[in-house]
């Protein structure tokens, strides 16, 4: 109560810039509250000035890996000071690092780490990466892991060709594609309803990539649906020129899908059915296999695992 009833020269005596630097400083909980806080999961308690710098290292990306205080600011909504005081902090910590000496950043090594240690902690991975090499190895193709974050695909593994003249495609670990343009996303995304489409992409049209890209979610949908009943997907230079690939759908115990198993071909076609069947059959069956190491049992009419088996009939 004290503190409120200040004299006016008081109030006065607080210079601007100690203003500014009570405006920018992080909300911090009051120690009294931090055993309820502990206790308690809920998005109640926030850190402001934690979540800003997360949603900061989240605007970097492959197809803009420069930013800048003022377009950083803009997008965040927050003040230009405070966003360029969260740089600063994110860069002493090593997860951003200054372009040419600008005040334009990039990410750094500190985020790549990060992402390692994330990849090395995934069953996923280290039970799917011998798979990928013995599929390479029977095709002589890459192939390639996927999980999907939201609207992008990720590539979390991979086996890499030893043919010298396959080895021009090298798509590297944590590559970013946009998953509603791939035939990889589409598989990840083949146990989304449409009302769960429609949520993840509000937007009309959906940003075009290649004339093949589906630009509503109606269309994104249909492709969505015919890959989950064919069980795989299948791309001839449909998201890239001189790329075709053959991915289908890897599932956890519960029968979710929880990441995406591709061969890649350095070519605009796979060619005719002699030699792409025994490809989607192989590809299914190393999803199938990753699937089964996860725990998963495929019901009698999981068309992945029907593809699979047909070089047994």
């Amino acid at each position: 109560m004290a503190k409120e009833e200040q004299t006016g020269a008081v109030r006065k005596a607080a210079t601007p810039r100690a203003a500014a630097s009570r405006q920018d400083v992080v909300d911090a909980p009051d120690p009294a509250d931090s055993t309820d806080e502990e206790n308690t999961g809920g998005p109640t308690y926030l850190v402001p000035g934690l979540e800003r710098g997360l949603r900061i290292l989240a605007e970097f990306s492959a197809r803009e890996p420069v930013l800048g205080a003022p377009e950083l600011s803009r997008r965040i909504g927050i003040p230009r000071t405070t966003t360029f005081r969260l740089l600063q902090t994110l860069e002493s910590l090593g997860f951003l690092e200054r372009v040419n000496g600008d005040r334009h950043f990039r990410l750094s090594i500190a985020v790549l780490r990060l992402g390692f240690e994330y990849l090395s902690s995934l069953e996923l991975t280290d039970v799917g990466t011998p798979l990928l090499e013995r599929l390479r190895d029977a095709t002589g193709f890459s192939t390639h892991l996927l999980i999907r974050d939201r609207r992008d695909v990720v590539f979390v593994a991979k086996a890499q060709t030893h043919e010298p003249m396959f080895s021009s495609v090298k798509v590297h670990v944590g590559t970013r594609l946009p998953a509603h343009a791939t035939v990889h996303g589409q598989v990840l995304m083949g146990d989304m309803s449409f009302d769960e489409l429609r949520a993840l992409y509000p937007e009309s049209p959906l940003e075009r990539y290649t004339e093949r890209t589906p630009t509503t979610v109606e269309e994104l949908y249909e492709r969505v649906r015919e890959s989950a009943t064919l069980g795989y997907a299948l791309s001839e230079a449909s998201f890239e020129r001189g790329i075709s690939v053959v991915s289908a759908p890897v599932r956890d115990q519960s029968g979710k899908i929880v990441a995406a198993l591709t061969v890649t071909i350095p070519r605009s076609d796979i060619g005719e059915a002699d030699e792409r069947e025994p490809l989607v059959i192989a590809v299914c069956q190393a999803a199938l296999e990753l699937s089964e190491r996860l725990s998963y049992r495929p019901r009698p009419d999981d068309p992945t695992a029907i593809q699979a088996r047909r070089s047994q009939g």
